[in-house]
């Protein structure tokens, strides 16, 4: 039988209609009022076709990364060849080993792990040692309200009534913690992300002020991401559990920021750290070292079954963040859907379900 190869890379960009139930966000100086995906699509000479996902908000860049430099590397190849990816990323190095390079990294590793379950006729969760748990509960995901309390009281008790168990705020100050506090009552956990909000000399205080409402986690409070010894100092100093990696870049920025003791969480993000086979090992290394893995997945996409398989197959639970808003499609509602927040996990081959072609349809730029 002749090998498997692959026989074209497409990316599909969308832009999906988004409403937060207060005034947009701000993101990049615009208001944030759709939710932008690249979903990256590669079909074989075997007829399957896998789907993957690149950070979205890079979504004008992608196509030419692939266009460039992913292509002539790719096409051609086996999607099942395990040193592959390895091999691209390698032949990359020297245009950076962050951003839309490794963005786009990540859309074509989730999309051979999908090829490479449908031709073996096996979901990823199998790929990856199988399942440890068939249901993986999801947590709520608002966005900024810039410390509008009466936004936050609203819809932390809107994720309430829809079944979430667990609730991220992305706000800034202590009255906006204790005002979701007063609506879940004691028992619901609370995260806090403040998108590196704070210089290490500034941190303490606000962090410290936190302490009351009993975050489950204050996650990324300084600026730079990176300055793992200020992170560590923080955590030392204000006793509160800290959480960060979404702007990690490599399973090395993970090995570095838990030998610090800079946090209690890593959460890489696996549109952006390097796809399946990257957050792999780090949530495979970060747990053996004692730190729980909790990725970032505030996208709904194929990178979001795959965290969703992640989730599944490693030692610790953990939550599936799940941006919440009212958005036009939510991709797999009827294939592998959020009820009250709890997914299955899907045992179909590859992710086990492909994105809507209708949703394609509508909401492709």
């Amino acid at each position: 039988m002749p090998a498997v190869t692959i026989t074209s890379i497409d990316t599909v960009m969308l832009r999906i209609p988004l409403d937060t139930w207060a005034p947009p966000p701000m993101y990049a100086g615009k208001p944030r009022t759709d939710v932008e995906a690249v979903y990256v699509r590669v079909a074989t000479s075997a007829g399957v076709v896998g789907w993957g996902e690149s950070f979205g908000s890079t979504w004008s860049l992608i196509p030419a990364v692939f266009d460039k430099w992913i292509r002539p590397l790719a096409v051609g190849q086996d999607p099942t060849d395990p040193e592959l990816m390895p091999k691209i990323e390698r032949l990359l190095h020297g245009l950076g080993r962050a951003g839309p390079i490794m963005h786009v990294v990540s859309g074509l590793d989730i999309a051979l792990l999908d090829i490479r379950g449908k031709l073996e006729g096996v979901s990823v969760s199998k790929l990856l040692g199988g399942a440890k748990r068939k249901r993986v509960e999801t947590y709520a995901s608002l966005l900024q309200y810039s410390g509008n309390v009466e936004h936050v009281k609203r819809n932390t008790a809107r994720a309430l009534e829809r079944g979430y168990k667990h609730i991220k705020l992305h706000e800034r100050t202590a009255d906006a913690v204790a005002a979701a506090r007063g609506v879940t009552g004691p028992g619901i956990p609370i995260m806090v992300d403040t998108n590196c909000a704070w210089t290490p000399e500034q941190a303490q205080a606000p962090v410290a002020a936190m302490a009351p409402s009993k975050p489950h986690w204050v996650e990324e409070p300084i600026w730079p991401p990176e300055d793992f010894e200020s992170l560590a100092n923080l955590r030392k100093a204000t006793g509160m559990p800290l959480a960060m990696g979404e702007n990690a870049t490599s399973p090395s920025d993970f090995r570095k920021m838990v030998a610090a003791g800079a946090t209690d969480f890593v959460q890489p993000s696996i549109v952006k750290v390097g796809g399946i086979s990257h957050l792999w090992r780090i949530a495979t290394e970060s747990e053996k070292a004692g730190v729980p893995c909790v990725p970032h997945a505030f996208f709904f996409g194929p990178g979001a079954l795959a965290t969703l398989h992640c989730i599944a197959c490693k030692d610790r639970d953990a939550p599936l963040e799940r941006l919440f808003a009212d958005v036009g499609w939510i991709a797999y509602s009827n294939t592998v859907p959020d009820r009250n927040g709890v997914m299955d996990v899907p045992d179909g081959p590859g992710l086990g379900a492909d994105p809507e072609e209708d949703m394609i349809a509508k909401f492709r730029v």
